[in-house]
């Protein structure tokens, strides 16, 4: 990611984590980017990494919604004409709103600060909205507050992706996003339990981020440009008595030996939760119901 520096031309600056890059994300940051064509300034994009919860709050469990490439590359589509990553430690997180400008936003030539509905900066969030201003007014730059951006009547948030995968609504996830949400990772070798029960799988090593939760979803599976309908199903497969969480794919339509290979699965809606069933038999009668289920969802695709 390029950054700025002080010798270039004044700048508007939006800042923020931008976890997920959602549509809610991508309003504030088209709203940063056109007041700097109007007024012929550089735009400049801030963000940390890794998220501030992991720093300010360790005892709770954390997965971010996007991977620290993953969001790069997110964020460079945007087109910014520069893009400054931080990284959020214990320091910075003890920083007042004062100094977290004077150290950081004033020496990139900042004449516009846009930020969000709901942001803050600094030690204890008190970097709102009145304190950037009062800054503003003291440091000579311009602070701006974009509006939510409300879908369904309510702000699409991080929080509300997070709540809609905690559920398995991966439909709504993906309007949210404007565009499926995904998971990368290496195919490993799983138990073998799909081949026999006549379903072969990819396995993947479930990656860092937020997974959705435990069920069977129809997906989209993408490997060295190449795309395979599937069904994936994340769980602790309850029939087998099984302890470990695994994530794995059965394509519709392919026999694809992927071991090694980076697998990438978009997920467009889902099938069922979880469930134990009584015997392997039954569990391979569902599993070839939800193949025709996912069938249908997946022509909308």
């Amino acid at each position: 990611m390029p950054s700025p520096d002080s010798s270039r031309v004044p700048c508007v600056v939006t800042i923020g984590n931008f976890d997920g890059v959602h549509l809610g994300h991508r309003h504030l940051l088209e709203q940063a980017k056109e007041l700097a064509r109007e007024r012929a300034l550089a735009s400049v994009l801030v963000t940390f990494w890794p998220h501030p919860r992991e720093i300010v709050r360790p005892n709770l469990p954390h997965r971010p919604l996007s991977e620290k490439e993953e969001r790069r590359i997110l964020l460079s589509g945007l087109e910014f004409d520069h893009i400054l990553e931080l990284p959020f430690d214990k320091n910075m997180a003890a920083l007042e709103p004062a100094m977290f400008v004077k150290k950081y936003l004033l020496p990139l030539n900042m004449s516009v600060l846009v930020i969000g509905h709901d942001f803050a900066l600094g030690r204890g969030a008190s970097g709102n909205f009145a304190a950037l201003s009062a800054l503003g007014r003291q440091y000579g730059f311009e602070v701006c507050q974009v509006e939510a951006l409300e879908m369904a009547g309510r702000p699409v948030s991080s929080t509300r992706l997070r709540k809609c995968l905690e559920d398995g609504d991966v439909a709504s996830v993906a309007r949210f996003l404007g565009r499926p949400y995904s998971i990368c990772g290496e195919v490993v070798h799983g138990f073998g339990r799909g081949a026999d029960l006549g379903f072969p799988t990819a396995n993947v090593n479930p990656p860092r981020k937020l997974l959705p939760a435990n069920g069977v979803y129809a997906t989209i599976a993408e490997c060295d440009g190449r795309r395979f309908q599937a069904v994936t199903n994340i769980g602790r497969n309850p029939t087998f008595d099984a302890q470990k969480l695994t994530v794995e794919s059965f394509f519709l339509d392919a026999d694809e030996n992927l071991y090694g290979r980076k697998l990438c699965l978009h997920f467009i809606d889902r099938i069922r939760g979880e469930v134990r069933f009584s015997s392997p038999d039954k569990l391979q009668e569902q599993i070839a119901k939800d193949i025709a289920t996912a069938r249908e969802m997946l022509l909308q695709a």
